[in-house]
């Protein structure tokens, strides 16, 4: 199931998707942490980008997996892939967790809430403003994210190397 689909490795395929969707999720997780007027219209986009990408993470481990047995071991690209996953689950989380509270502190600041809710409540400002657990929730967002990016940077240009290395330094020479 995870080894090939038309002649093609799965691998090879799903890699890019995540490729391009976890780090347009970290991006777009950073964004909504340091901008909270973009949780509300882009916060959703977000967490689906991110969703997609993280379901695909263990694709990709797997497909790579019966890659591995065509083309032999990838070395610490392997390792490395592996780890991914618990690097875009807390980014998901957060994520999810950031535009969840963003929209119950608009609430309670009476910006998308009836007139029972107009007065603050101890989670915002008297100006409707993020609550202090929004803003750390936030800031931990951003860190994930960043750490995130970091990791994908290190799995892809491990898979690089270990796909192209030898083709790249042989005719260097």
């Amino acid at each position: 199931m995870f080894d090939t689909l038309d002649g093609l490795p799965v691998h090879t395929l799903v890699v890019h998707a995540v490729v391009v969707l976890l780090p347009l999720g970290v991006l777009g997780t950073i964004a909504i942490a340091v901008h909270p007027a973009w949780r509300r219209t882009h916060g959703r986009l977000v967490v689906g980008v991110l969703a997609v990408a993280t379901a695909l993470v263990p694709v990709a481990v797997l497909s790579g997996a019966e890659f591995k047995k065509r083309v032999g071991d990838p070395g610490h690209h392997d390792q490395l892939g592996r780890m991914l996953i618990w690097f875009a689950l807390p980014v998901l989380v957060l994520a999810v967790i950031l535009v969840v509270l963003d929209r119950r502190d608009r609430a309670d600041g009476g910006e998308e809430a009836s007139s029972w809710a107009a007065s603050p409540s101890p989670r915002t400002t008297s100006t409707g403003t993020a609550s202090t657990g929004t803003t750390v929730v936030a800031a931990l967002a951003v860190v994930a994210a960043v750490a995130c990016g970091v990791q994908v940077y290190r799995v892809g240009e491990s898979g690089a190397r270990a796909a192209w290395g030898a083709v790249v330094q042989s005719t260097n020479q």
